[in-house]
């Protein structure tokens, strides 16, 4: 174990998942080096994809986040970390690597490192592509928050300085569970510990142009989505918009607490096993409906979204895709399925800090059993 400087910390005794180290046998593989990444940008349609895989294959993919690469913070991991006691075998060599070579411009391009994009074979525009979410499994025991450039919740009065403000978060082992932990102030020995629920911040298709979309706002092909219920044993739904879908995933967190309102919340890199399945346009039509935009599924909830640059209208399309969603799976009649919304789902803020805001309903699957 390492000791930190920040709230005393110990690090957690976790393996360093480097680029190709630790993984399953018989499953497929692709790497987080720069090979097979875009920085800043997600894949269009006029990508080539990095890998090829069968309907209903699982897949183990690399992720990096970019806290702790980008420039406002010397774009040098190994010297970000290493002022908070970790050792330079300690930093991933993909995360090393990009910060190095990859292009991105730091203008016009968004800040997340998307692996991808993958192929599956069999999907066309009007099917659905079901990600399932087998394990996420953190690559290092430590993160950072940051909140930069007068973005968040609070532009303009957070950060007070002007300047980027990055916490460093180390992950300790407590009562046999994994925590993130914070200082209560600089320099205390005393810190706040709070639960790790690690999820893929960025998961989508690419859309129908030539263009890569900016990495930063979601839409309906997913990207950006930060919907922390996509833990492990969950699914998300997607509509796929070109031959393929062109599957990616990216922006790594740790934790999230539902709003981001900082602008990050605790960015970690992870390794993820997901399954890629195509969901034919009839087959998808006869259990949901039409899906205009992400479709979340857990253990319990339908997960239903909306999304616009106002958070009120992102609101609005949630309830709508809530209740489009029941009519067509459950048959309700729409007054009725308002009704019900109203009483017993609840409407989630995703986020408000990825320029398109996210709305999130939570509709319990046992009402309708």
């Amino acid at each position: 174990m390492n000791r930190f400087g920040v709230g005393d910390a110990v690090l957690a005794d976790l393996p360093i998942l480097q680029p190709g180290s630790g993984l399953p046998e018989g499953v497929a593989y692709l790497s987080a080096e720069p090979a097979n990444v875009l920085w800043g940008r997600l894949p269009s349609r006029a990508d080539a994809p990095v890998l090829t895989i069968a309907s209903g294959q699982r897949v183990v993919v690399d992720t990096v986040s970019h806290e702790g690469i980008l420039p406002d913070q010397g774009q040098d991991p190994v010297a970000f970390f290493g002022r908070h006691g970790v050792a330079p075998e300690q930093v991933l060599d993909d995360a090393k690597a990009i910060a190095a070579t990859s292009p991105r411009d730091a203008a016009a391009d968004g800040p997340h490192v998307v692996t991808g994009p993958i192929f599956v074979d069999g999907a066309e525009p009007g099917d659905l592509l079901r990600i399932t979410v087998d394990g996420l499994q953190p690559r290092v025991p430590y993160g950072a928050i940051s909140n930069r450039h007068g973005k968040g919740a609070l532009p303009g009065v957070l950060p007070r300085s002007g300047d980027t403000v990055s916490v460093f978060a180390p992950v300790e082992e407590r009562g046999g569970k994994l925590v993130g932990t914070l200082p209560r102030q600089e320099g205390s020995v005393r810190d706040v510990a709070f639960p790790l629920a690690p999820f893929l911040g960025t998961m989508g298709v690419a859309p129908d142009a030539d263009e890569r979309p900016h990495s930063v706002p979601p839409a309906a092909f997913g990207g950006n989505i930060d919907i922390k219920l996509l833990v492990e044993g969950t699914q998300l739904f997607l509509p796929v918009q070109v031959a393929g879908a062109l599957a990616y995933v990216g922006d790594p967190h740790f934790a999230q607490g539902d709003g981001e309102v900082a602008l990050t919340a605790l960015e970690a890199s992870l390794r993820a096993t997901l399954t890629f399945d195509v969901i034919p346009a009839a087959e998808a039509r006869a259990e949901f409906g039409e899906v205009a935009g992400p479709l979340v599924r857990t253990p319990e909830y339908l997960v239903p979204t909306g999304l616009d640059p106002d958070l009120g209208e992102a609101m609005r399309r949630a309830v709508r895709a809530a209740l489009d969603l029941l009519e067509a799976r459950y048959g309700m009649a729409e007054h009725l399925a308002y009704a019900y919304l109203s009483a017993a789902v609840d409407f989630d803020i995703s986020q408000v800090v990825d320029i398109t805001c996210g709305v999130h309903a939570r509709i319990r699957e046992a009402d309708f059993s």
